[in-house]
């Protein structure tokens, strides 16, 4: 029997092309020559499709004023970016870095000024104060024309930008910069330093570049520069996105310097925006005062930006203390800047009026604004390198200083007992008229979970001040916590002793004097905290038991970042970051009428979570450049898991009564931020999960709280639910 094959007509088609073939073969014809290869396809993503974007600037000339520039675009893979056009928001600037002086001086007696390098826009604009931008009564601004820096935009022109259509672009700027003669005259040399800036701002990424270049030479490298400060200092204290300017168009630090320059000002206020000014004067923030006859009266810095917004850094707090510490943001050594250390070149006045003012004092009245001509390394007066750094020397040899406690016992009648001396970097013993008797030790035990409660021991009678003990021959001091109680299981606990002691200097000023260590009874001294790491030890009956290990408090904040914004002064008793020893979780209540029922938790947990400077949703300058404050600004990397300490219980205000109320561990580290907003949803959600918000006493919370927080609330979730 015959069987049938059904073929499908794809087959067919394929079967019939095969036959052909071999027809045309079996025949002795050809299928012809093979044709070239093409050239390979382009491997890259769209510019509307990436989520990453760098933009690189490749090479750059300059022809009778005309700029070119090649840059490449890639994402974070180093993939190739395609499709950028005239029309994606893409500016260009270009300043050149020029040797400025100044004429300063009154009239028949002016003198030159070396000014050193200056970033000099040829992109400039002349503007107006735009009066209705001008809230009724505001004070301490100054309006005035005035010039602003500006960058081109590439759509408005037509054949500006090429496409080489593998990632890689030019563009050839509108500005011919050897005709630059309105608002200012530039005049474009060759020799000097220029640098050419990229802004391409898409609605979810922004990338930025720059390009510095000698046009005469053609060189990138060993020529003059100022690269002074790097980011990476401002993102010690800022969040890096709210360092997204400008609509959130400018991101590095080149392109800012580049066109916040001298000649640059703010209309609406009459104040300068150069870069070194406008960041010294923001930075000053509340400090910033001028003298008059009358005494210093704030001086607040502000800009009115576009659309009227007002910027008041008068409302800065600025966290870095001793202010005088350049190296906060001015960091040298490794992997420093290349020209870091310019800021000590006693070039420019324009740093010191920013923080100064114009009038420091009324010893300035007339002077004018040359600081320099005074104040400059053997001059009149100290220069700022000599003004600040004698303003550090006491802070810096107080770190070198340490704490040495010894017999440390409890007495027969109770009592925690120790001596207490101070040595300096080559551990010598300091004498005691260096010392204030009048600055106290801490102790503490369980200082490995949460430090005595408020009510066994208040901090008040924890602290003594070394006049309160016996001072002895040898420099040194026996303290006896007279006030204190020990619990009657203190054997095998750990112990903690802190110091919150200052050391005695004198001051600098005219003439040089030294800083050095002085009689803490001498006139016009200032008093520096001793910085020395807490003692921590474990009891036995009548002195330390030197076969048992402290115990090691759970690793919750990195303090080290703490310091990082707030370095050696952070609020008081500044020898490091060790306030929770006082500011216990069940601390008293302060009374405070701005808060939602008039008291407010004194915990450390909740000073730091709503201090104004710490949580900039409602408060503080509201600019959009905010310290670094999410949870891993200061937590360690398992510094919120919760259910880690089950007995800690909180003592806060009620929100509509302010009287007492106990919380639940867990429930009380959340509201330590969000009490304040709470809702009716809030409590239920808590109370259902074991949670206590309205306990009666402590030993109420104990009794009832079943807390299953960490259930849900795991250290993964919490982290992406705070946007980090």
């Amino acid at each position: 029997m015959m069987k049938t094959i059904t073929v499908s007509p794809a087959t067919k088609a394929v079967l019939s092309a095969g036959l052909i073939a071999f027809a045309l073969t079996g025949c002795g014809g050809s299928d012809g020559t093979n044709g070239e290869d093409g050239p390979d396809g382009i491997i890259g993503v769209n510019i509307d499709a990436t989520s990453t974007l760098k933009a690189t600037f490749t090479d750059a000339s300059i022809v009778d004023g005309k700029v070119s520039v090649a840059f490449n675009l890639k994402n974070a893979n180093g993939v190739a970016v395609l499709g950028l056009t005239k029309d994606h928001d893409l500016r260009f600037g270009i300043a050149q870095l020029t040797p400025v002086t100044e004429m300063v001086g009154t009239e028949g007696a002016k003198v030159e000024v070396d000014r050193g390098y200056q970033w000099q826009s040829y992109i400039n604009s002349a503007k107006q104060p735009n009066a209705s931008w001008i809230a009724d009564g505001e004070t301490n601004i100054s309006p005035s024309a005035q010039y602003q820096a500006e960058v081109e935009a590439a759509s408005k022109c037509v054949d500006c930008l090429v496409d080489n259509l593998d990632g890689s672009y030019s563009y050839t700027f509108q500005t011919n910069i050897a005709q630059v003669t309105d608002p200012i005259s530039i005049t474009y040399q060759a020799d000097d330093t220029q640098r050419i800036t990229l802004e391409l701002k898409q609605p979810l990424i922004t990338a930025n570049a720059h390009y510095d270049f000698q046009p005469s030479t053609g060189l990138t490298e060993g020529i003059v520069s100022r690269d002074v400060v790097s980011i990476t200092a401002c993102y010690t204290c800022h969040q890096p996105e709210s360092l997204a300017l400008h609509g959130g168009r400018r991101i590095d630090l080149e392109n800012c310097a580049s066109c916040h320059t001298a000649t640059s000002g703010d209309p609406e206020t009459g104040n300068s925006v150069d870069f070194t000014y406008m960041i010294h004067a923001i930075h000053k923030g509340q400090d910033r005062v001028t003298s008059t006859a009358d005494g210093e009266v704030a001086a607040p810095y502000k800009v009115i930006g576009y659309g009227g917004g007002l910027h008041d850094y008068g409302k800065v707090m600025y966290p870095q203390k001793p202010a005088a510490d350049c190296s906060a943001c001015h960091v040298e050594g490794t992997n420093a800047p290349k020209d870091a250390a310019l800021f000590n070149a006693n070039k420019s006045d324009t740093a010191c009026i920013a923080c100064h003012t114009e009038l420091a004092s009324q010893q300035h009245v007339g002077v004018g604004t040359n600081c320099t001509s005074c104040h400059v390394e053997e001059g009149y007066g100290r220069s700022a390198k000599e003004a600040h750094g004698d303003v550090m020397k006491a802070y810096n040899e107080t770190q070198t200083m340490k704490v040495v406690f010894s017999d440390v016992t409890v007495t027969a009648d109770n009592k925690f007992s120790t001596n207490v001396s101070f040595t300096d970097a080559s551990g010598q013993i300091l004498p005691a008229e260096y010392i204030d008797d009048g600055s106290r030790i801490v102790m503490a035990w369980d200082s490995d979970k949460n430090y005595p409660t408020y009510q066994d021991a208040s901090y008040s009678n924890r602290r003594i001040k070394l006049s309160e003990g016996t001072a002895n021959t040898d420099n040194s001091w026996t303290l006896v916590w007279d006030k204190v109680t020990l619990p009657t299981d203190y054997v095998g606990k750990t112990f903690e002793l802190w110091s919150a002691v200052t050391a005695c200097f004198n001051h600098g000023g005219y003439g040089r004097p030294e800083v050095k260590l002085t009689a803490c009874s001498a006139d016009d001294i200032q008093t520096v905290e001793i910085k020395s790491e807490p003692y921590h030890f474990v009891m036995a009956a009548s002195a330390i038991d030197d076969s048992q290990t402290a115990a090691v408090r759970r690793n919750i904040i990195n303090t080290q970042s703490c310091q990082g914004c707030h370095n050696q002064e952070v609020y008081h008793y500044d020898n490091g970051v060790n306030c929770q020893t006082c500011h216990t979780a069940d601390k008293t209540l302060k009374t405070d009428n701005t808060y939602p029922g008039g008291k407010k938790s004194t915990s450390f947990a909740f000073k730091a979570h709503s201090a104004e400077g710490h949580y900039l949703k409602h408060a503080g300058v509201e600019s959009g450049t905010v310290l670094k404050t999410d949870c891993k600004t200061c937590h360690t990397a398992d510094g919120i898991q919760l259910g880690r300490a089950a007995d800690r219980v909180w003592r806060y205000g009620d929100i509509e009564t302010g009287a007492d109320v106990w919380m639940s561990s867990d429930t009380g580290a959340c509201l330590s931020c969000h009490q304040k907003y709470r809702t009716d949803a809030t409590v239920s959600h808590i109370e259902s999960n074991g949670g206590i918000v309205d306990g009666m006493s402590e030993d109420d919370v104990h009794t009832r709280a079943s807390e299953i927080c960490s259930t849900c609330h795991t250290v993964e979730r919490v982290t992406k639910t705070h946007g980090f």
